[in-house]
């Protein structure tokens, strides 16, 4: 269990942070920022049920278990994989998130009807907040994919799969937030020209 005592420490006033390892890297360093994306995307969601818990509640409970597993994922992120022994057994995403998380697209999904145009974010303000919920979380997907790419760096296939349907899943919501997708406001092309 976590215990904090104290909030401020001084041991990041220098710019670095200490990972799950006690490895010491600066705060902008591509792991750091990763994991960061993904609690903004935890924050964001936060926003988002605001929005969708008082008219969909199945979906606000959906929004929660991501919550978690959002500090899952940090927790992975912030902790990698080494062959030094660390004392302890470090919190890593599994492939039963990745299929839970599947298996709820798949619920919202077969609501709605196949996209024929891009959907523009909006609508209702649940698929306003689910649509920055989706791009956040890509943004979160960038940095762990050039994490991954970096010399010396492991991300996992779980977390990279996980991330990778998160988005998938906050579009899919949003759609079916907007009235199963009756309200989604369609992209037209060259429109205002």
């Amino acid at each position: 269990m976590v215990t904090l005592n104290k909030i401020y420490t001084k041991t990041g006033d220098q710019g670095d942070t200490a990972l799950g390892t006690g490895e010491r890297r600066l705060k902008s360093d591509t792991r750091v920022a990763a994991y960061g994306t993904v609690d903004e995307t935890n924050s964001q969601t936060g926003v988002a049920r605001l929005a969708v818990a008082p008219h969909h509640p199945d979906l606000d409970a959906m929004l929660g278990r991501i919550q978690n597993d959002l500090f899952d994922l940090g927790a992975d992120l912030a902790t990698p994989e080494s062959d030094e022994p660390l004392g302890y057994e470090p919190l890593r995403v599994t492939p039963e998130q990745v299929e839970r998380l599947e298996s709820e697209i798949d619920l919202l999904n077969a609501d709605l009807q196949p996209l024929k145009s891009f959907v523009l974010p909006g609508g209702s303000p649940a698929s306003a907040h689910l649509h920055v919920c989706r791009t956040v979380s890509r943004r979160a997907e960038r940095l762990m994919v050039a994490l991954s790419q970096t010399e010396g760096e492991k991300v996992s296939d779980a977390a990279l799969k996980y991330i990778n349907r998160l988005s998938d899943f906050f579009f899919v919501a949003a759609r079916w937030t907007n009235d199963k997708g009756e309200a989604d406001i369609l992209w037209v092309p060259g429109k205002n020209r």
